[in-house]
Formats: structure tokens, sequence, C-alpha cells
């Protein structure tokens, strides 16, 4: 992994608290690969971060999907104490808890603002609200940089190429294709090659550039489409037991928090400079890159409206959410545009 020298001072300003600290190695099951390039790494990072600031006393043991526990089986095993931790995108449990939702939001906020709504606007207290009868302590400690539109083996010109199309997409973005007559459904990292290789989907998403790399999806998809509207800016998590967290001190408690902000901020500044060369290899290979036409994208938008506010209608803490995050954002608009500076 490539750490910054800001991250790498992070740590070692952490360090001066955390030495004395008498807390366990945690077990951290995950829903991806334990060696997937950048959606691991954040995770290796905050092990790396607690064991430096507790002298070895803290870090994690991490498991990849479905070493022990199978990645759609995280939530109820973390809520029962079956297992202490997990860590997973934090959309995938929108289906049993719908606040949930709001780790990606399409057309929503982007990382950055993302970051700043859960850690700073809020947004985190209420997730947290969300997660409490199940038991769980749930912290964001990983944002991802806008993820590409997808992998397609035919092109998209109009939003009638959606009829009929299958496709794997997790969290409300799936609900909006379904609107166009798509079969958009989740499906966990270690199924999605074969599903698209033997024709169970004509389609996929995932995550950025170098980590769709590694998943050998150019090896079987001729068109790469942009932007990633279902997916502006989307967070992961880690969710460790109630009774687990409630059983430290708060001097391990503070540690965990300032190593998840460590993580935090390396994933914001490792992500954007590491893709061009990503697509630009894809590309050399014979991958054609495209971006949706403006008409698709804006009747995608209208569609996304009409989903989110009928999400939020049904569960209102999803609803409350939306909303703080929208405010959120919008609170900046008149100050971002002001620092806006011309075009080249």
């Amino acid at each position: 992994m490539k750490y910054s020298k800001i991250t790498a001072a992070l740590i070692a300003g952490s360090m001066a608290f955390g030495m004395s600290a008498k807390a366990d190695i945690l077990d951290v099951h995950m829903n991806i690969p334990k060696d997937l390039t950048f959606l691991a790494d954040s995770a290796k990072l905050m092990d790396e971060t607690l064991r430096k600031m507790s002298g070895g006393a803290s870090g994690f043991t991490l498991y990849g999907a479905g070493e022990l526990v199978p990645a759609g089986e995280i939530l109820e095993n973390v809520s029962s104490g079956a297992i202490p931790a997990g860590w997973s995108f934090l959309g995938q449990w929108g289906g049993q808890v719908p606040v949930a939702q709001i780790g990606a939001t399409p057309f929503g906020a982007g990382p950055e603002a993302l970051a700043a709504w859960l850690h700073v606007g809020g947004g985190l207290e209420i997730v947290q609200r969300g997660f409490d009868p199940l038991n769980i302590k749930v912290m964001a400690c990983h944002v991802t940089n806008p993820e590409p539109g997808g992998w397609f083996n035919k092109e998209i010109n109009s939003i009638e190429d959606f009829n009929g199309l299958k496709m794997r997409m997790a969290g409300v973005g799936a609900r909006v294709l379904n609107e166009f007559g798509a079969s958009a459904q989740y499906l966990p990292a270690s199924e999605i090659y074969l599903a698209l290789e033997r024709g169970r989907i004509d389609a996929t998403e995932f995550s950025l550039p170098i980590i769709d790399k590694d998943l050998g999806f150019n090896q079987i998809a001729k068109y790469y489409y942009y932007p990633g509207w279902h997916q502006p800016g989307s967070a992961d998590i880690l969710m460790i037991n109630m009774d687990v967290w409630n059983g430290m001190s708060e001097q391990e408690q503070a540690m965990y928090e300032a190593a998840c902000q460590v993580s935090l901020q390396w994933t914001l500044a490792y992500a954007p400079a590491a893709q061009t060369p990503q697509i630009e290899e894809f590309e050399a290979g014979g991958t054609i890159v495209k971006t949706f036409p403006d008409e698709v994208l804006a009747e995608l938008r209208t569609a996304t409206e009409r989903v989110l506010d009928a999400e939020a209608e049904k569960d209102p803490l999803y609803g409350e959410a939306y909303r703080s995050m929208k405010d959120f954002v919008a609170s900046s608009g008149r100050w971002t545009s002001l620092q806006t500076l011309p075009a080249e």
C-alpha cells in the first residue's frame, strides 16, 4: 500500500495518547476479498494505525468474504455477537436497515461532501440510530470517489437501451434502472465475473478503475461508461457489536475513532490520481470509454428524484438522512460557486 506523508504524520501524531492501551485484536469480517486493491487497503491501514498507536495491543485480524462468514450475512452475525465486527459497503444493508441506503445516493453528495456530512453534518448520528436496534456500532472509515457508470457489452444511446438489461448494481441505483425495464440487482464481488462471463448478467458496475482491473471486467466487457451517476460518493463502514464496543475503555474507543479518521483521509487523498493511468491502460487493451448521453442522464435524474422521494416517505429515518444530506450539501452551494475558477 502507498500512504501519503500526511497519513504518516497523522499516525505518528496519534500515537502519543494510545501507547498504554490494552485492547484485543478484533476479528473483522469483510464483504470483499481481503487482497482487493484500495477497498481492502483502507481496512489494513486502520489496522496498522491501531497497532502503532497501541504498541501492538490493538488491531484487526481481517477475514475476506466467505472465509468464515458469507458476505451477505455479516450484518446479522455482528448483530448477534457471533462475530465481533464486519467491514462492508454501507448501502449493502439497505434492505434490512433502510437508512443505510444513504451510503450511496444517485446524483447525490460527492466524496468530500459525503465524508463531511457524515462526520461534521450529523449524518453518522442519524445512520447510527438505524443500527441501534441491531446492537451495532457504526464507524464510517472509507469513502470511495465517484465510480464509473459501468461495464457494458452494448452501447447505451437512449434510455430505452436499459429495457431488458440484466445488470449488477448495488443500492438505490438498481431501483432507478428497474424503472426503465432493467433487471438490476446486487451481487457480491466474488460472483460478478462469472455471472458476466456466463451471461447471467449483461453489464456490471462495481468500483473504481483500479479495483475493476483486479476483478477483470475489462476482459469480458467492451464499453466502459461514465459518469457514475449512481454512486458519486459511497461509504464503507466498520460495524462493531455494541457489547464489544461498550466493553472498550474510553481510551480504546478514542484510538478507534482516530484510526478511522486516518483511513478515511487516505481514501479521499489516494483515489483521484490513480484512476487516469488505469483508464488509459484499459483503452490500450481495447476498452472503449464512453459517456452516457445527456438525455439519458436527465431521464435517470428525474427517475432518481421519484425513487428517493418515495423511499423518504416510506421510511422516516431514511427521509431524515436524505433531507439532512441535501441541506448540508446545499449549504455550501454559494461558497462553492463563488470559489469556482474559470476553465482554461
